[in-house]
């Protein structure tokens, strides 16, 4: 399955994650090619719930959830890239971080470019170079890994 320009729209994307709202951070993907690459968008709205908290006189998304879009999009290319929707008895866990940097704040308006590229996988672990960026300015770059596991 190798597709590049594409429209995932949110009703397919929560076939491959288990997330909902409020924690479903990935709302559509654009660009997906299989085992290699994909390119998701999150609109950031003032109705975010984490905005009530943080911060009431200047909202900013926090940088974990920023990187946490970031891996839910690596779970889609990976999901979807096996062929499949997500099966009942199994979870795609972020679970490592590395050469994690915040360039720019993501504040209400703006929209978020998820894109993760795959640099391996073996035995259910795989390892992305992920950048999150606000209108061709990163705003989070990171190296992610996540594992798939039976539950």
């Amino acid at each position: 399955m190798t597709e590049h320009a594409v429209s995932i729209d949110v009703r397919e994307i929560m076939r491959y994650l288990p997330h909902r709202y409020p924690f479903l951070l990935v709302d559509r993907v654009i660009e997906f090619e299989a085992d290699k690459r994909i390119v998701g968008l999150k609109n950031v709205t003032i109705n975010e719930p984490f905005f009530q908290g943080h911060f009431e006189q200047y909202p900013v998304m926090p940088g974990v959830l920023i990187i946490e879009a970031l891996a839910q999009a690596a779970g889609v290319l990976a999901i979807r890239s096996a062929g499949h929707d997500r099966k009942d008895n199994e979870l795609y866990f972020f679970v490592g971080i590395d050469k994690a940097r915040f360039r720019r704040q993501v504040v209400p308006g703006d929209q978020l470019t998820l894109e993760a590229v795959q640099l391996q996988s073996k035995r259910g672990i795989a390892k992305y170079s992920a950048i999150a960026r606000v209108g061709g300015e990163i705003a989070c770059e990171a190296e992610i890994m996540c594992a798939q596991r039976e539950v």
